[in-house]
């Protein structure tokens, strides 16, 4: 087993079931995230935005993972519109514009890969 790399935080216990979606609260008006797994390798973080709340379109340097917990959201990946709801997973690859909307309030996981 690899050990945990240091000065890392993490805020998933190991060994526990847990539900994803309550890991992070709606708040209205607002954009609500908390990072579960910070690696050099992978970053986990929860998202919530409440209905109408957006990401303005931007790039990233590393392909993204968004797994949709809760709700619809509309993302704008290279100019493609790509409507997720709840149960859902879709891929942002590395260096192409996206950008993120909540279509109704919504919960996602980030799974941000940089390896």
């Amino acid at each position: 087993m690899k050990p945990q790399e240091p000065n890392q935080p993490q805020a998933l216990p190991p060994a526990v079931a847990l539900d994803l979606a309550g890991l992070v609260s709606y708040q209205d008006g607002a954009v609500v995230s908390r990072t579960l797994v910070k690696r050099n390798a992978c970053t986990v973080t929860a998202f919530a935005f409440d209905a109408g709340q957006a990401l303005s379109e931007h790039t990233a340097p590393f392909d993204a993972i968004v797994q949709v917990l809760d709700g619809a959201v509309l993302l704008a990946i290279g100019g493609k519109q790509v409507n997720a709801q709840a149960g859902q997973t879709v891929l942002m690859p590395a260096n192409v514009p996206h950008a993120v909307t909540a279509t109704t309030r919504f919960k996602m996981l980030l799974l941000m890969i940089r390896e």
